[in-house]
């Protein structure tokens, strides 16, 4: 008999307890996050609202109480605190993630951000769109992602001020998963054990006049040692050891298709025994590499200080004052036709004095220019 009454009270219970009730806190802070901000606020009736809609029984005062627990449970686990500690935390209204303000037309709740700022969420979603190796479907998901540490509001400001400018952007849908491979060959520890950095093969795309909505692949297929990813200009960039013409090569991430696993160690390391990556991007133009050569540019115009030490650097660079107007600048410069074409866009403000050898190339290169006008 004791055992029936047992079973009679525990249904008893049972049927007083509402479905879904230990999903609830749970999902009234994930319609907080969604919904709410500095200036947007829902009241208690608003989240009722929302959990009958979605199929679970609520109350203001259930609400309140979920809040309070929300409140208890953030700041616990942000701060690695005890749950005594929490309560007597949240009493002060400055620790507590989910405010309610009083203080306007519409008095309700909030999500305090404390660890995103919208503004670093819209700098962080306009990296991404600025990126021209992320394909566009791709730039639309990662920016959403960054876009959830916001609410829905401040994520619709983001995408329509910032992210609707139009930018070139990859046709190559790899090109994260390639990053994922070249970063896990050049690892001296994968899955928790210790890796051989190894090669990686690929193939290179390009552009043929008569598609230029798809590129082809080249027919060569590469063999390389990668050593560095590096971005430049919003493009990613490996650089790598040729083994074939035993030299440094530099390639486009979003254009490499079919990237592999080669079964062989890394080769070149003397080459990027003494590469300073910093110093060998500053000097280089478009990621084209060229003679390393040790080069003095004049430029006639003050305004074009910022723009030279945004260029060079000052690091192991020489800048010396000739008047108030003019100035030379020493560098180190990897000498390619892209260098030449910088140079050029500068008119007659800018000019190469030394070497004389690149001297020499610099007038060849006008000259080769001049003859097709």
């Amino acid at each position: 008999m004791k055992e029936k009454s047992e079973e009679r009270n525990e249904l008893q219970i049972n049927r007083g307890k509402k479905p879904n009730q230990k999903l609830k806190p749970y999902l009234v802070l994930q319609f907080l996050l969604r919904e709410t901000d500095e200036n947007n606020v829902v009241t208690a009736d608003d989240i009722v609202a929302y959990l009958n809609e979605i199929g679970i029984d609520a109350e203001r005062r259930s609400v309140y109480k979920d809040i309070e627990e929300i409140n208890k449970a953030t700041w616990m686990i942000e701060n690695g605190k005890t749950l005594q500690e929490a309560e007597e935390a949240i009493a002060d209204e400055e620790e507590r993630l989910v405010i309610f303000d009083p203080h306007r037309k519409k008095k309700g709740f909030y999500v305090r951000q404390r660890r995103y700022d919208l503004n670093g969420i819209r700098l962080l979603a306009e990296c991404v769109y600025s990126a021209k190796f992320i394909p566009q479907a791709q730039a639309d998901r990662l920016a959403a992602i960054v876009s959830d540490f916001v609410s829905r509001h401040q994520a619709e400001k983001i995408r329509n001020n910032a992210l609707v400018i139009d930018r070139v952007k990859t046709v190559n849908k790899s090109v994260l998963n390639n990053i994922s491979l070249i970063n896990d060959a050049m690892a001296t520890m994968l899955d928790g054990s210790p890796h051989k950095p190894q090669k990686i093969s690929f193939q290179y795309l390009a552009y043929e006049i008569g598609n230029l909505d798809k590129p082809t692949e080249r027919r060569t297929k590469y063999i390389v040692s990668p050593f560095y990813l590096v971005i430049d200009a919003g493009n990613y960039y490996l650089l790598a050891f040729d083994n074939i013409n035993q030299k440094r090569r530099t390639f486009r991430v979003d254009r490499m298709k079919n990237v592999c696993f080669v079964d062989e160690p890394r080769e070149g390391a003397e080459a990027f025994a003494n590469l300073d990556v910093e110093t060998f991007m500053q000097r280089t133009f478009s990621m084209y590499s060229g003679e390393r050569t040790r080069v003095k540019m004049r430029f006639i115009t003050k305004k074009l200080l910022n723009t030279v030490i945004d260029r060079f650097g000052r690091r192991g660079v020489i800048y010396e004052k000739v008047d108030d107007d003019h100035f030379y600048v020493t560098a180190d410069v990897e000498v390619s036709n892209q260098f030449f074409g910088w140079i050029c866009g500068f008119g007659r403000m800018a000019k190469i004095i030394s070497p004389e050898p690149v001297v020499k190339k610099f007038e060849e290169f006008l000259d080769k220019i001049r003859e097709i006008y």
